[in-house]
């Protein structure tokens, strides 16, 4: 197997110079698939026929939701990669995931207490979906205040990274806790034996929702990886030239 690919994005330069090709390719996408599916979820979608307009609140919810446990996974991956290959540029990308995803998982949790008060009757229930969503958030903040409170970088993202890795274990507990346990969430709508449980109308504009926040996320980690990579090189000649050639002072 040809692993150049690999080493290639493992230069700074070149990741910085790639990623800042593909952000419009996906931004663009991001905010047309987000304006499609809030017309189509909050203006063509019918009310849900037991929770009525109250249950529009899920094209936020599941969007984020699902964006929170990805960023979490692609930190991770990226943190391992860095331990393993010692690749700064994988380790920017980690450190460019948590705030966005740590932001996601929290719309997550307020979202879902806002649709949970009136279905519940309560705004927070020890339910397994909603404790295991609590710990991925806290898994998120500890990564970044782990990060912050380390002066020299190395350190911080090996200390971070072993960190990430080791809370991954979480991700499948969040997805499956609807599965595993008697939970006040219900079970999987989308992706399920059968096709979706509900009609084409409503379930369009939840996949362009989460479609359009996948791009979002991606966009906006490569914006800051970006500018975490400059950060770590700012005293290299090739952080130098590209100022120069912006505009900006060094």
């Amino acid at each position: 197997m040809n692993w150049v690919w690999f080493h290639r994005f493992g230069s700074p330069p070149y990741f910085y110079s790639v990623a800042g090709r593909i952000v419009p390719w996906l931004a663009w996408p991001a905010a047309l698939l987000m304006v499609a599916g809030l017309y189509g979820g909050l203006v063509l979608a019918p009310p849900d026929y037991q929770q009525s307009d109250a249950a529009r609140i899920m094209y936020v919810h599941v969007p984020a939701a699902y964006v929170g446990l990805m960023a979490y996974v692609v930190m991770a991956v990226a943190a391992a990669i860095g331990l393993v290959w010692r690749l700064k540029v994988s380790h920017a990308v980690a450190a460019a995931c948590a705030p966005i995803g740590a932001s996601f998982t929290a719309v997550c949790l307020v979202t879902g207490m806002l649709w949970g008060q009136p279905m519940w009757g309560t705004w927070w229930a020890w339910d397994p979906r909603l404790v295991s969503m609590l710990v991925l958030l806290f898994f998120f903040l500890g990564y970044l205040g782990l990060r912050g409170a380390i002066d020299d970088t190395a350190r911080a993202d090996r200390a971070s990274a072993v960190l990430a890795v080791v809370g991954v274990v979480n991700v499948p507990i969040v997805h499956f806790s609807v599965i595993w346990w008697n939970s006040l969430h219900q079970g999987p709508s989308l992706l399920r034996k059968g096709g979706p449980a509900m009609p084409a109308s409503m379930w369009v504009p939840l996949v362009l929702m989460i479609f359009g926040f996948t791009f979002y996320f991606y966009a906006v980690m490569l914006m800051r990886a970006r500018a975490e990579v400059m950060r770590r090189e700012r005293g290299g000649q090739w952080v130098r030239e590209v100022l120069n050639a912006t505009g900006d002072k060094p």
